[in-house]
C-alpha cells in the first residue's frame, strides 16, 4: 500500500460539455435559465464517482480564447460556429458545481484541455501511474499506452492498446499520422486533399509513419488502394499541409503546469454550496439527496459524540535482525488474526519488487520489515530471499487468518516470488464497500479518517510529490518504517471497527464472507493468467443481444410514434 493503486482519472470536461448539450433536450428552470447541459455533465460526474470510487479525479476544461494552434495556423477551427448562448450560459454553473463537489478543476490559457490531459498522462506514465482518460474524443487515442486507457462513458467502453488497433486499424503511435493525412473538417485541419480514411489506413498499414511514407513515395503505387498511382504526386504537392496537420493534431505533452498527477486529489464536497447551487438550478432530485445526506451526517455526528473512538497508543518497530524476525513470527503464528501489507517499487503488480512487509497483531502494535531500501547510506537489512523463505509457510498457511487493505494487490505481488497468499479472512477495503459503498472513498486514509477519526501519514508525506516523488525503496527508513507499520496497524483497527458492524447485518456479512473475500484469489489468478472463454457461447450471446436490441428499438419507435 505504498502508493495510490486505483488509476488516476482525467476527465475531458469540454467533451462532457458538448456531449451533454447535444444529447439532452433543451431544459430550463422556472426562471428560464438553461439547465440541460448542467444536468447532463453533473450526471456524468456523479456516475464517474460510482464507477471509480477509489480513484483521484481531475476535471479539465478548455480556456476561453485562442490557443498556440491559432498562432501556427490562423484558420484552425475557423469553420466552427460560435458557441450557442444557451450553452455558454451553463459553463459557469457547471464549473461551480464541479468545484463544490470537490473535484480539482483545471483550465490553462493558451492550450486546449487535450494538451493539459496529455501532459498529465505523460507525467503519470513516467512515474508508473495508471491513468484513465474519460472522453469521447477520438484524437485522444494517441495518448494510449501501457499506463493510459480511454473510457467513453456514453458507450461504457474502455480502449487500451489492442482496443485502438481494433477500432482504427493502427496502433496509438500512428494516430497523429492518421489525423495528419485525413485532416479534420471539424477543427479545420487541412490534411492531404483526396486522402480519406481508407487511403490513410492503406498508407499507414503499408508503409508506416508520415516520415516513412514521404521517404518511400516510390513504393506508394505498389499499395492496393484506389488512386495509388497518382497518390505520390498528391502527397508531394501537399507535403507542407501534411506536416502542418501533423503539428496541429499532436497533443502537447509538456504544458507548464503548477501541479502534477500526484497533486490531483479529490477533496471533500462543500455540501452547503452544492445545495445552494442545486436549488438555484432547481434540480429537485439532487436537492432531496443533499438534504437526506445532511440528516445522515447530523445523526452520525451525534453517534460519534456519544461514542468517541478511544485513542490507541502506538508502538511501532522496524525489524533489522533475525532474532527480531523470529520473535515476530512467533507472535504472528499465535495470533487469531493479523494484518499484513507489502511495500513495493511499482503499482504494476506484475513488475513490482518487494521493498518490505509490515504486520500488526494487536491495535497500536506493528512492525515493518525492510528488505529492499537501497538509497545511499541505507542501513543493512535482512536478505529478501531468506526473509521470504521464512515467511512463506506462514503466508501460505490457510489456517492462519490474515486481514489487509486491498489484499488482491499483495497476493499478486507475492506470486512474483512464488508465494501463494492463503488464509485471507477479511479485506478492509471490501468491508467498507459492503458496509456502505457511498459513505466514503475506500482507500485506507479516507477510511481511517471516517471510522477511526485518525489522520494517517500519507504517501506524499514521506515520498514527496510530482516528478520528484521517490519510490518506496528510496525513502529513508526513519520515515518509511512508521509509515509502513501504521498501514498494518490502521488496517487491523479498521477491521475491528468495520467487522462488528457487518456482523449486525447477516445479509451484509454473508456478502463479504461468501462472495467478496472468496473472489479475491479467483480475481487474482484471472488478472495474472487471463481467463478461458468460449467463442461459441460468445457468438450465441451476441446473437441474443442483437435480437433484444432490435426488439427494444422497435418498442421505442412504437412508443414515439415514428422512427428516429
Amino acid at each position: 500500500m505504498s502508493e495510490q493503486r486505483a488509476p488516476l482519472v482525467l476527465v475531458d470536461g469540454s467533451s462532457y460539455l458538448f456531449r451533454a448539450f447535444h444529447a439532452l433536450p433543451p431544459l430550463t428552470n422556472s426562471k428560464g435559465q438553461d439547465t440541460g447541459a448542467v444536468k447532463g455533465v453533473i450526471n456524468m460526474m456523479r456516475r464517474l464517482l460510482k464507477d471509480h470510487p477509489d480513484s483521484e479525479v481531475g476535471v479539465i476544461f478548455d480556456a476561453k480564447g485562442k490557443t498556440f494552434r491559432n498562432d501556427i495556423y490562423s484558420d484552425y477551427k475557423a469553420n466552427r460556429p460560435p458557441m450557442p448562448d444557451e450553452l455558454r450560459s451553463q459553463i459557469e454553473p457547471i464549473h461551480s458545481i464541479i468545484k463544490a463537489m470537490g473535484f480539482p478543476l483545471i483550465v490553462v490559457e493558451g492550450v486546449e484541455a487535450d494538451d493539459v490531459i496529455g501532459t498529465l498522462a505523460h507525467q503519470a506514465t513516467e512515474q508508473g501511474l495508471d491513468v484513465i482518460v474519460s472522453t469521447g474524443d477520438k484524437d485522444m487515442a494517441q495518448l494510449v499506452n501501457q499506463h493510459v486507457q480511454l473510457e467513453n462513458t456514453m458507450t461504457n467502453t474502455r480502449m487500451d492498446i489492442p482496443g485502438v488497433n481494433e477500432k482504427f486499424g493502427i496502433p496509438p503511435e500512428l494516430i497523429i499520422d492518421y489525423l495528419a493525412l485525413m485532416g479534420d473538417k471539424v477543427d479545420n485541419i487541412p490534411g492531404v486533399p483526396g486522402v480519406g480514411e481508407k487511403t490513410a489506413l492503406a498508407l499507414l498499414q503499408g508503409l508506416g509513419s508520415l516520415d516513412t511514407i514521404y521517404d518511400n513515395l516510390d513504393k506508394v503505387p505498389e499499395l492496393e488502394f484506389r488512386g495509388a498511382k497518382k497518390m505520390p504526386e498528391k502527397l508531394e504537392l501537399n507535403k507542407d499541409k501534411a506536416y502542418l496537420s501533423y503539428e496541429l493534431a499532436t497533443i502537447k505533452l509538456d504544458v507548464a503546469l503548477d501541479m502534477g498527477p500526484a497533486d490531483i486529489k479529490l477533496g471533500e464536497s462543500d455540501d452547503a454550496e452544492l445545495l445552494r447551487l442545486y436549488k438555484n438550478m432547481e434540480f429537485k432530485g439532487w436537492i432531496s439527496d443533499m438534504e437526506e445526506k445532511a440528516e445522515q451526517a447530523e445523526s452520525a455526528n451525534e453517534a460519534v459524540a456519544e461514542e468517541p473512538e478511544p485513542e490507541v497508543e502506538q508502538n511501532y518497530t522496524t525489524i533489522f535482525t533475525e532474532a527480531e524476525l523470529d520473535e515476530w513470527l512467533a507472535k504472528l503464528n499465535a495470533a487469531e488474526v493479523f494484518a499484513f501489507d507489502t511495500e513495493t517499487t511499482s503499482l504494476d503488480y506484475m513488475q513490482a519488487q518487494i521493498v518490505g512487509v509490515s504486520f500488526a497483531v494487536t491495535p497500536g502494535e506493528a512492525a515493518y520489515l525492510p528488505v529492499g531500501h537501497d538509497y545511499i547510506g541505507a542501513p543493512a537489512q535482512l536478505d529478501r530471499t531468506a526473509v521470504l523463505a521464512k515467511l512463506k509457510p506462514l503466508l501460505e498457511d490457510s489456517s492462519k487468518a490474515k486481514v489487509g487493505q486491498h489484499l488482491k494487490y499483495d497476493r499478486n505481488v507475492l506470486a512474483n516470488f512464488d508465494i501463494e497468499l492463503r488464509g485471507i479472512s477479511h479485506d478492509t477495503m471490501l468491508e467498507s464497500y459492503v458496509l456502505d459503498s457511498t459513505a466514503t472513498r475506500h482507500d485506507m486514509d479516507s477510511l481511517a479518517l471516517k471510522y477511526l477519526g485518525q489522520k494517517t501519514i500519507h504517501f506524499e508525506d514521506v515520498a514527496g510529490k510530482g516528478a520528484k516523488q521517490l519510490r518506496f525503496n528510496q525513502i529513508k527508513l526513519e520515515e518509511a518504517g512508521p509509515y509502513a507499520a501504521e498501514d498494518a496497524d490502521i488496517t487491523l483497527r479498521l477491521h475491528y471497527t468495520l467487522w462488528p458492524r457487518l456482523e449486525e447485518h447477516t445479509s451484509l456479512s454473508q456478502v463479504l464472507t461468501e462472495i467478496e473475500v472468496p473472489l479475491v484469489p479467483v480475481l487474482s489468478r484471472i488478472e495474472r493468467r487471463g481467463a478461458l472463454i468460449s467463442a461459441e457461447l460468445l457468438t450465441v450471446q451476441s446473437a441474443e443481444l442483437g435480437r433484444r436490441l432490435q426488439a427494444l428499438e422497435s418498442q421505442a419507435h412504437a412508443m414515439a410514434g415514428k422512427e428516429f
